[in-house]
């Protein structure tokens, strides 16, 4: 669909304007004393999220000409158009309806619009095959001689289940152990082969292709391992997630599970590739878990733009990147089970948006993703908050706090809220010492998500919310959030590479990796 690029639309001069008269001095201390209920107006209710947006640099009218830029750029009709199961991958002539795997099985889906592969003509397969994973999910649980479960894989099919695993591992209830391998670097696999048992252990090879070659290096090296170790019957201990069937069965595998090529890796916890969450928690759980997504969904899908929460997130993505200038942003969950959400953040918004060109082709004439990064709270606290803090850059700084406590441990929970509200009241308010060591210049910028608690729901509506957010500021950038060219010429030369370290052939190559190849080689 053709749609306006930010930078086209009648409101961006107006934005320009209102960012130098005023935007860039905004003062939140002085914001807080003008408006005695900026907290009820910088903050919202959202399905399972509450968002606090008060202690960021905007205030009425920069949000008012922000919704109008929204509006201008077509955000509500590109939605629109995603839960229609229209093609807006364009590069790669695909849909994008991850969403569609987030419905629950009762749901009535109406026949979309514009599209070759529409929603009802995709929805009874993704039914099927969720029951399919589900039931194999509560197979394995049942299999008491099944103590590991080893997931192979890397990118989306790695960092999405492996932090949920992580999140929730309070509700997982089958006793098993559950290992990810993802790095080619063999120490990872023959670190956790070290800890198991052939007879006891279950290998998932989640490789959409099953060409990957990080992940089918592990695959085969775990097959080797596992026959050497005298295991035998592979069909029963191994299980792939991937739509190339022939090549899993040409592995020995006889339990396959697939998805669609319009689930982009980094949006694909939802589908089979979830496996070893639904076996830690349970297919209640996984379900839930996509409850608290749907649930989102319908959030993004409906609400008007002013109270809608991905919505009013993007928009301030843009604010802070292109006019304010802030490169990047970090995450501090102040969870420790959520302590691999910054790393799954970072693929989820930079491999969508980190795009020097707009869905036509063209180059874009500003910047696009910043660079997010992170660790749990308190841990960061002890880290990189001294450059949050008095650093020379300013870096917007998302929390994220869970109300209710998962452990019984007194005190605990107590101090690790209050150093959350402390950090964010800190960055914003600072601390004079006449320009000393001591000074805080404040005025630094955060945004507070909090949840009732931690469960398969509320996770599900947090990472759906990032995913809609990351959808509307990559609109209204005017790019394709949904392809990734920019991991592939590595893999390409990495081949190349791979054959001549065997051989230390140097011919046609650039001086460093010549000079460097040699030192690898020598012997």
């Amino acid at each position: 669909m053709k749609r306006l690029r930010c930078d086209q639309t009648p409101v961006w001069a107006s934005l320009k304007t209102c960012f130098e008269t005023g935007g860039k001095s905004l003062d939140l201390r002085a914001a807080f004393v003008a408006d005695a209920k900026r907290f009820e107006h910088f903050s919202q209710q959202a399905p399972h999220v509450f968002a606090d947006l008060s202690k960021n640099l905007i205030d009425a009218a920069t949000q008012a000409l922000l919704l109008d830029l929204a509006r201008q750029c077509g955000v509500e009709q590109h939605r629109d158009a995603v839960f229609a199961g229209a093609l807006i991958n364009s590069t790669e002539n695909r849909a994008v309806m991850h969403f569609l795997l987030r419905k629950p099985a009762t749901a009535q889906v109406a026949p979309a619009q514009a599209a070759i592969k529409n929603v009802a003509d995709e929805w009874p397969e993704v039914e099927e095959t969720r029951q399919a994973m589900l039931a194999y999910a509560e197979q394995v649980r049942a299999q008491r001689h099944i103590t590991d479960v080893i997931n192979i894989g890397i990118g989306g099919s790695d960092l999405g289940p492996q932090m949920a695993v992580l999140a929730l591992a309070e509700f997982a209830t089958s006793g098993q152990r559950i290992h990810f391998v993802s790095n080619v670097d063999g120490q990872e696999l023959a670190g956790v082969l070290a800890h198991c048992r052939p007879e006891s252990t279950l290998f998932l090879i989640a490789s959409k292709t099953f060409t990957t070659t990080e992940t089918m290096t592990n695959a085969h090296s775990a097959k080797a391992w596992f026959e050497a170790q005298g295991g035998h019957d592979i069909g029963q201990h191994f299980a792939a997630l991937t739509t190339n069937v022939a090549a899993a069965n040409a592995f020995g595998i006889q339990t396959t599970f697939g998805f669609w090529d319009w689930v982009g890796g980094r949006y694909s916890l939802w589908s089979a590739i979830g496996l070893p969450l639904a076996i830690a928690i349970g297919s209640t759980g996984f379900r839930e878990l996509l409850a608290g997504a749907h649930a989102m969904d319908e959030h993004f899908r409906t609400a008007p733009l002013a109270q809608n929460l991905p919505v009013r997130l993007g928009l301030l993505d843009v604010w802070y990147r292109n006019f304010h200038g802030f490169d990047s942003r970090s995450i501090a969950p102040y969870s420790s089970p959520l302590r691999r959400l910054p790393a799954y953040l970072q693929q989820l918004e930079m491999e969508s948006n980190g795009k020097r060109v707009d869905a036509e082709g063209n180059t874009l004439p500003f910047d696009t993703a910043p660079v997010l990064w992170g660790e749990p709270g308190t841990n960061g606290q002890h880290a990189y908050f001294q450059m949050l803090h008095q650093g020379t850059s300013v870096v917007p700084v998302e929390f994220i706090a869970v109300k209710k406590a998962a452990n019984s441990l007194p005190g605990h929970h107590t101090k690790l809220l209050a150093n959350a509200l402390a950090q964010a009241q800190a960055l914003m308010n600072g601390k004079d010492d006449r320009g000393g060591h001591r000074h805080f210049p404040g005025n630094r910028p955060s945004t507070f998500l909090l949840l009732e608690e931690l469960t398969p729901a509320s996770l599900g509506a947090l990472i759906a919310l990032q995913e809609h957010r990351v959808f509307v500021s990559g609109s209204l950038w005017g790019i394709n959030s949904f392809d990734q060219w920019g991991v592939e010429l590595g893999k390409v030369l990495a081949k190349d590479l791979e054959a001549r370290l065997a051989t230390g052939d140097v011919t046609g190559l650039d001086g460093s990796s010549a000079g460097l190849l040699q030192k690898i080689y020598k012997k």
